[in-house]
C-alpha cells in the first residue's frame, strides 16, 4: 500500500474506502499541508437515506477526524431534475415543498456524524450543510449555457455510462436529465467559490460527474480540484448493499427502528464482517483484524460488535445496548422481549379472532396476505415461538402470553409482538 503522508487518505485508503482518485498524490500532498473542504452530494428524494449512503457519509466523518471540513450538499436544485446515473428512467419530479421537508428529514443523519458548530463552517473543521438550489434556482439560461455550457460536448456525454445504459435499452433520456451532469459539475466550482472546496466524493456510479466537475474548475476558474470515489458496496454474495427482502434499510428511526437496524448488521455475511467494520465502524484497525480472524460459531461474536458499533454511530450506545439486549433476550433466553418492534391492534377486534396470515401482513413480518400465507405454509411462521399450524387458524385473546402480548415470528431471525389495546 501506497505510504500517504496526509492522515486523511491514509485513513481512507487503510479502511478500503478509495476505489479511484483523479490525482491522489496531490490531494495527499495537500491534506498534509493543510486543512482542505470536500463535499458529497445528496438527493433530496425521500425524507431519509438509506444504508446504502452510510459509506459517503463515512467518508464526511473520516474527513472531519483527521482535521478537515466536509461539506454536505443537498440537492435541493438537482433533485427537480433527478439523476439519470444507474436509473432506467426518469425520476418522479418533486413540488419545492417536499423536497424541503425531505432535505430537513436527512439533516436528522448528518447531524449523527458530524459537527456542524456554528452551522455556517466558517470556525475551522465545522461541517456544512449546504443546498445548491442556493445558485442554481437563480441561474440565467442564456448566460450559464454560454458561460459553462460551451464547456461540455455531446460526444464526451454520450460516453458516461448513465447515459449510454438508457440509450442501449431504448428508454428516454430527457433533455432535462442531461442537463444533471452539468449542472453537478457547476456545484462544485461554486462550491470552491463559496467556501475554497477543493475535493469532490461520491461512489463510482458518480466517476463522470465528478470528472467534470474538476475539469470544469480548471477551465472556468483556473483551480485545481480533487475527486476521490467508492467502490460500489455490494455484499458477499453479490446483492446491493442496503437491499433486503423487505426493503431498504432506511437510516430514520421512523422508518426503520433501532433494532430492526441492528438486526441487519447482525445478519451481515460471514465474507463482510472484516469489511464493513472497516467501512461502517471506528474501531480501531488491529481491533478489527482480531474480530476478522474469528472463525467458526466466534464470528456470530464479531458480528455483533458490527451490530452494535454502527447502531452506536447512527441511533447512539444506549439505542444499541438496548438492541443488543433485546436480542439477547430473543435468541438466548427465549424470552418475548419488551424492544421488539410493537403494532397495537384494537383489543374488541383481537377478541374477535384474527387469521394468522392477517396478523403476520399487519406486524410488516410479510409484505401482503399473500406472502403471509405463503410464510405460513412453508413452516415459517410462529406464534409465540411455536410454529402456525395453518394461514387461517384464528388468533384471539386466548393466544396471549404472559406478558400481555403477541409474539409474531417469520422464521428464526425476524419477530414482532403485537400488543392489543
Amino acid at each position: 500500500m501506497t505510504a500517504y503522508r496526509s492522515d486523511f487518505v491514509r485513513t481512507l485508503a487503510e479502511r478500503r474506502f478509495i476505489h479511484q482518485g483523479t490525482d491522489l498524490e496531490a490531494l495527499d500532498a495537500a491534506a498534509a499541508k493543510g486543512r482542505i473542504t470536500g463535499y458529497i452530494g445528496f438527493d433530496a428524494t425521500a425524507d431519509s437515506l438509506h444504508v446504502g449512503s452510510l459509506v459517503q457519509i463515512m467518508m464526511l466523518y473520516w474527513l472531519q477526524r483527521t482535521g478537515h471540513r466536509p461539506i454536505a450538499l443537498m440537492g435541493g436544485g438537482t433533485t427537480k431534475i433527478g439523476d439519470p446515473s444507474g436509473k432506467d428512467e426518469a425520476r418522479q419530479l418533486l413540488t419545492d415543498e417536499i423536497i424541503a421537508a425531505n432535505i430537513a428529514g436527512i439533516r436528522r443523519h448528518f447531524e449523527a456524524f458530524l459537527d456542524f458548530g456554528d452551522d455556517a463552517g466558517t470556525k475551522g473543521a465545522d461541517a456544512v450543510q449546504a443546498n445548491n438550489a442556493d445558485w442554481l434556482d437563480g441561474l440565467a439560461y442564456i448566460p450559464f449555457l454560454r458561460d459553462v455550457g460551451r464547456h461540455f460536448t455531446i460526444n464526451r456525454m454520450l460516453t458516461f455510462d448513465s447515459v449510454r445504459l438508457r440509450l442501449d435499452r431504448e428508454q428516454p433520456l430527457t433533455f432535462l436529465e442531461f442537463n444533471y451532469m452539468i449542472l453537478q459539475a457547476y456545484d462544485f466550482v461554486e462550491l470552491n467559490r463559496r467556501y475554497g472546496c477543493t475535493l469532490q466524493m461520491g461512489g463510482s456510479d458518480q466517476w463522470g460527474n465528478i470528472v467534470n466537475g474538476v475539469e470544469l474548475g480548471r477551465r472556468i476558474a483556473g483551480v485545481e480540484l480533487y475527486g476521490l470515489t467508492t467502490p460500489l458496496i455490494t455484499t458477499a454474495s453479490g446483492a446491493k448493499m442496503g437491499k433486503t427482502a423487505q426493503g431498504a434499510v432506511w437510516l430514520a428511526p421512523d422508518r426503520l427502528g433501532p433494532y430492526d437496524y441492528w438486526q441487519f448488521w447482525r445478519n451481515t455475511e460471514d465474507g463482510d464482517v472484516g469489511r464493513f467494520l472497516r467501512l461502517f465502524t471506528v474501531l480501531p484497525l488491529d481491533e478489527i483484524a482480531r474480530l476478522e480472524a474469528l472463525g467458526g460459531a466466534e464470528i456470530n461474536e464479531a458480528k455483533k460488535v458490527l451490530a452494535n458499533e454502527a447502531t452506536a454511530l447512527l441511533h447512539g450506545r444506549a439505542a444499541a445496548e438496548a438492541a443488543a439486549r433485546t436480542a439477547r433476550q430473543t435468541f438466548e433466553a427465549g424470552e418475548s422481549a419488551e424492544g421488539l418492534p410493537t403494532v397495537e391492534i384494537g383489543r374488541a377486534e383481537l377478541a374477535a379472532g384474527l387469521p394468522a396470515f392477517r396478523l403476520l401482513a399487519l406486524t410488516g413480518l410479510a409484505a401482503s396476505n399473500g406472502e403471509a400465507r405463503r410464510l405460513i405454509q412453508g413452516g415459517g411462521g410462529r406464534l409465540n415461538d411455536e410454529k402456525i399450524a395453518g394461514p387461517e387458524d384464528i388468533i384471539d385473546l386466548a393466544a396471549l402470553n404472559p406478558e400481555g402480548v403477541l409474539k409474531l415470528s417469520a422464521g428464526r431471525k425476524r419477530h414482532a409482538l403485537v400488543r392489543p389495546v
